[in-house]
């Protein structure tokens, strides 16, 4: 039975690296202009690990004042090494985040490479399910591009437990040349997000195209979704467009809530 169905409303936000140059220089004001538009959560990335523990509580007071949910932060591989866990714990519950990605897991070789990333994903959600927390993993190309004959998320996949997200960047799934409905359905259950970037095979346009203006098929993927990948959130992601990037965000709700609507 799908979201839509059971009578839930499946929020979006934005991926904040959207506008990151705006976010680095005035976050208030870039928060203020994200909830303006009517986003209803955003995605924090790496350098918010950086951030203090205070610093994360006065952001969390600011989203709470202009009705913003923190849905998910990414991370670098190193907010999940041992010595580094705790503090990804501390700031995501300072920001009311439930979800801590790991965006990129650095270099890897080989499958067994990739089977050792999914350990440490597993030893984390080990540690994060007793606080209410999940960990999950969000790919780019590298893990749709098959190696030794297999694609690394296969093995990501395969070698991590049911708690363990696989967060879905549509965009980059497509590039690489992977379906992204036969994707999540495969792993019903585990798609909690997906990143909504699209992505044309034009070399001119690429990943700047706008949202519904690539080829990603929208409404299969959500209906997927829906109806069994377990979503929770969605999330607009765009690297870049002919637009400022403000305005490009903007924009990309837009489209989103007509596709929605129709």
């Amino acid at each position: 039975m799908s979201a839509a169905i059971r009578g839930q409303r499946i929020p979006v936000g934005l991926e904040l690296y959207s506008v990151r140059d705006q976010l680095k220089e005035d976050l208030p004001g870039t928060l203020r202009a994200v909830a303006k538009m009517g986003y209803e959560g955003v995605e924090f990335f790496a350098p918010y690990f950086d951030w203090t523990p205070d610093y994360a509580k006065e952001v969390k007071r600011l989203l709470d004042e202009l009705h913003l949910r923190c849905l998910s932060t990414h991370n670098s591989a190193r907010s999940f090494a041992p010595d580094n866990l705790g503090r990804a714990i501390e700031l995501n519950q300072a920001l009311g985040s439930k979800f801590i990605i790991m965006a990129s897991a650095g270099r890897v070789e080989g499958l067994d490479g990739w089977k050792a990333v999914a350990e440490n994903l597993n030893r984390a959600a080990e540690k994060l399910k007793p606080l209410g927390l999940r960990t999950g993993f969000h790919n780019h190309q590298t893990e749709f591009t098959p190696v030794e004959g297999r694609r690394p998320i296969e093995v990501l996949a395969a070698n991590t437990g049911k708690d363990v997200v696989l967060q879905l960047d549509v965009g980059t799934c497509l590039q690489a040349g992977s379906d992204p409905v036969a994707w999540i359905k495969a792993n019903p259950g585990r798609i909690a997000s997906i990143h909504c970037k699209d992505w044309s095979p034009d070399p001119a346009k690429g990943y700047k195209v706008l949202f519904g203006e690539g080829v990603a098929p929208w409404k299969k993927i959500m209906q997927a979704a829906e109806k069994s990948g377990g979503i929770q959130y969605y999330l607009i992601e765009q690297e870049g467009s002919a637009f400022p990037p403000i305005e490009t965000a903007e924009r990309c709700l837009a489209a989103f809530r007509r596709l929605r609507a129709s």
